[in-house]
């Protein structure tokens, strides 16, 4: 692994909602909503944690422009 994934690694496992997002995430595309109900967090919960996962690069908004239903992917 080079510097940058070990760091964006580190930044994941160090909360356990970054942690369980990435985990339900890999299962495939999910509003926040579904992510909120399978990981059993609120939905603001899971907007903080899905900006935090964006702003290091671990996650991709699909359609950003949309204001509800915005698919997440990583």
């Amino acid at each position: 692994m080079d510097d940058e994934t070990l760091k964006a690694y580190g930044y994941v496992i160090s909360s356990s909602y970054r942690e369980k997002s990435v985990k339900s995430l890999s299962d495939g595309k999910k509003i926040p909503t579904d992510l909120a109900e399978d990981i059993g967090i609120r939905t603001n919960h899971v907007s903080k944690v899905l900006r935090e996962l964006k702003e290091c690069g671990v996650v991709v908004c699909e359609n950003e422009e949309k204001r509800k239903n915005r698919e997440n992917i990583n």
